[in-house]
């Protein structure tokens, strides 16, 4: 593995291996790897701040990777640079994933100014790997001025790429009214955009219907900006059109929000949280490390199978035993 300052060098002078090294660096959980990881994120961190941030999800089968694809194609040929970040799911028993978007984008790959990288989940909740914003930071310091992360897409627990985007955009399929029930109303009021996608041939008029459904849902949730009101829209990623639009609407959403002074506050607060994110994800892992809990746990864990201890009483034990530790 190079040296911080080579990795950043590399960046600068706009080297993509040294950017994938970078953010392989950013995805290990080695201790030395963490402290190299960060010396990287704050020599870059003035260079980043320009991309527009976009989060996609959307239930299995809605055609992600597709719609990604004919975005990026679209972009690309617009003089945009674009970085892909496509996060698939981990086995929750061999931790393995497939990683397989940078195949299916095929198209995309081959340009250029284009960069896919996929990550595992490696069972992080929200959709979203651990380690997406370090990556995402990273690739804005290339000059990808364009970033869209891409969830894993398995249920309604993914909302946490909300947290660190700009534009939320939610993928649907044709459904109607039953396509629309199974969209839960916590998801809908993170989305920016709803895109209803595969508006072509024999599911052209159901997807007329299903933009017609969510533009009318959406008015009646409360927005999540001053400046910008959540839109519904449809397109063919297969037969690319409609994509142009959904550009069109991000661009007015980008320009609409930081108008209004909104998406420096809003990243703000994205900042704050992921902050804390970390103190929480570093305390367990602390925790989890000492040696005086470690000593307890298994037994711990074993009682409270069993019946004979509860949860809380349990925890609080490994609580007091890692704090009486750490004084």
């Amino acid at each position: 593995m190079p040296t911080p300052s080579e990795l950043v060098d590399g960046i600068r002078a706009g080297d993509r291996r040294a950017l994938s090294r970078a953010i392989t660096l950013v995805e290990s959980t080695r201790a030395d790897h963490r402290i190299e990881a960060a010396a990287v994120l704050d020599a870059l961190l003035p260079a980043t701040g320009g991309a527009v941030r976009i989060g996609i999800s959307g239930p299995p089968g809605v055609g992600k990777s597709t719609f990604i694809e004919a975005l990026g194609v679209h972009l690309v040929d617009a003089g945009h640079r674009v970085a892909v970040l496509a996060v698939d799911p981990s086995s929750s028993r061999t931790g393995g994933s497939i990683l397989g978007d940078k195949t299916r984008m095929e198209q995309l790959s081959r340009r250029r100014e284009a960069y896919i990288r996929p990550s595992p989940g490696g069972g992080h909740l929200g959709g979203v790997a651990r380690r997406t914003r370090e990556a995402m930071l990273l690739c804005e310091a290339f000059g990808f001025d364009v970033v869209i992360v891409e969830t894993i897409g398995v249920g309604q627990s993914e909302i946490a790429v909300a947290d660190m985007v700009d534009l939320f955009l939610l993928l649907v399929s044709p459904g109607g009214g039953d396509e629309l029930q199974g969209i839960k109303r916590g998801i809908m009021e993170l989305a920016d955009l709803v895109v209803v996608n595969k508006a072509d041939g024999d599911l052209a008029p159901a997807a007329g219907r299903t933009r017609a459904d969510y533009a009318n849902a959406l008015q009646l949730l409360r927005p999540k900006w001053r400046s910008w009101s959540a839109r519904a829209l449809s397109c063919s990623a297969l037969e690319q059109r409609g994509v142009d639009e959904v550009w069109a609407a991000v661009d007015a959403f980008r320009v609409a929000v930081d108008g209004a002074g909104e998406l420096a506050s809003h990243r703000a607060r994205q900042s704050l949280a992921w902050m804390w994110s970390e103190i929480h994800d570093e305390l367990l892992g602390a925790f989890r490390a000492d040696p005086r809990v470690a000593a307890q746990l298994a037994a711990l864990e074993a009682e409270v199978r069993a019946g004979e201890v509860s949860p809380t009483a349990a925890a609080r034990r490994l609580l007091d035993t890692f704090e009486r530790h750490d004084r």
